[in-house]
């Protein structure tokens, strides 16, 4: 578990690196222009889209480690290919490669995770995992800022080698670790890859899951480099440092909020805390729209912009050790790859959307930017309580169930199996 941690931390140090600077280095850097630099994170998202259904089938068939070993090589030959790309056709060629690597990680690393966790230690696990991935990305993001220089090329072509030698020495670490076994599904035409995935979409719980995450991905994470950060500069007068300093809050929320919700968390019912969740959005969106639509002076605006983006952030605490070892909890023995990658597939599309729908809107439409993503977060909390009766007590509240045999002396020597979690 250690090891799986230390991989992702140094996935994320390496994307931290590279990624707020890829618009700057394609369009500037590079002098491709807005165009292909738009197309390259268009690209990101659609190699995702493309890879995710296969990952999924491949971690069942393989285990997760053969997968993430292959994603990772791959990903550092897109990020190395990147540094070194002079033309569209070759930028977006390398895009495509580091996209599809990055995708493949997430489902695999999660998979891992499950794999070599109880459901004692899980929630702590994914929890753990989300810090560090945050931590990460705002150390990697800090140090790339003081390294690149968009007057010389070499400066980001040194950037994109050490983001290829994260996942590099990554592959060395993750090289070493054994892996328990895991029940794997093989080859039977029983369970081919159109009966995996009509099996998962038979699993009703997980469909709603499912649902409800993309709205989670659409409302939150979708907005905050595209609708949001337009809104705020559009509507609220938003400075650029100002909306650094909001992204830095909502870091640092994460960092400080992270393991101390985790306890609070454990104790409640799952589908209660995503639900607490969309009330805590709800209200960050009244903030925003106080900051863009309110008469206050220019300090309480940026105040309560800020404060938006620190509202997300605990609501991403709250998150992180509450939704993906339910998508683990809800797949049969076996199937946890499967599952986790289509659960990160329902993510990416959102991340496509969200974007794509928040942008114009945060930009022009800026009251019915505000109410919209209100109602969704509302929306949020109304999908979060309907999960929740379709969730076993084990499924939305394992620690209570542990609670009650405990306090019963023993579990029964025979006797039906306990449920899986």
């Amino acid at each position: 578990m250690r090891r799986i941690h230390v991989g992702n931390a140094l996935s994320a140090f390496g994307l931290g690196f590279t990624v707020p600077y890829l618009y700057v280095y394609v369009a500037q850097v590079r002098g491709l222009g807005a165009v292909t630099a738009g197309l390259v994170l268009a690209v990101f998202a659609v190699a995702a889209l493309v890879v995710l259904p296969f990952a999924g089938r491949a971690i069942v068939r393989r285990g997760p480690l053969p997968v993430l070993l292959t994603a990772l090589v791959t990903a550092a030959i897109g990020a190395l290919s990147l540094g070194l790309a002079g033309n569209a056709t070759a930028v977006l060629l390398s895009a495509a490669a580091l996209g599809a690597g990055q995708a493949v990680m997430q489902p695999a690393l999660a998979t891992m995770i499950v794999d070599v966790s109880t459901a004692e230690t899980r929630s702590r696990a994914f929890a753990t995992q989300f810090f560090l991935q945050n931590l990460g990305l705002g150390v990697g993001g800090l140090i790339g800022g003081h390294l690149v220089d968009t007057t010389r090329v070499s400066s980001f072509t040194l950037l994109f080698a050490i983001e290829a030698a994260m996942f590099l020495l990554l592959v060395a670490v993750m090289a070493t670790v054994r892996m328990p076994r895991a029940p794997r599904i093989g080859a039977a035409p029983a369970q081919s890859a159109k009966g995996s995935w009509k099996q998962l979409l038979g699993n009703r719980a997980m469909v709603q899951l499912c649902v409800l995450g993309f709205v989670l991905f659409f409302a939150c994470y979708g907005q905050f480099e595209s609708g949001l950060s337009a809104y705020g500069v559009e509507a609220a007068g938003i400075s650029t440092s100002a909306l650094g300093t909001a992204l830095a809050a909502n870091t640092a929320m994460i960092v400080v909020a992270q393991f101390a919700v985790l306890k609070f968390v454990e104790r409640r019912r799952r589908s209660r805390v995503i639900a607490a969740v969309g009330l805590i959005w709800a209200v960050a969106w009244v903030a925003a729209g106080y900051a863009g639509l309110g008469h206050g002076s220019q300090e309480m605006a940026t105040a309560a912009f800020v404060a938006t983006y620190a509202l997300f952030g605990l609501g991403e605490a709250m998150l992180s050790p509450t939704v993906a070892p339910l998508v683990a909890d809800l797949a049969p023995e076996g199937m946890a790859g499967q599952y986790n990658s289509a659960f990160a597939l329902v993510k990416q599309l959102a991340l496509a959307v969200g974007p794509a729908v928040g942008g114009p809107m945060g930009a022009a439409l800026h009251a019915p930017y505000i109410v919209t993503f209100l109602l969704f977060s509302l929306g949020i909390t109304y999908l979060a309580l309907r999960l929740g009766r379709q969730l076993t007590a084990v499924q939305d509240q394992p620690a209570s169930v542990r609670s009650r045999v405990v306090a019963q002396g023993n579990a029964p020597a025979e006797g039906p199996a306990p449920a899986r979690v």
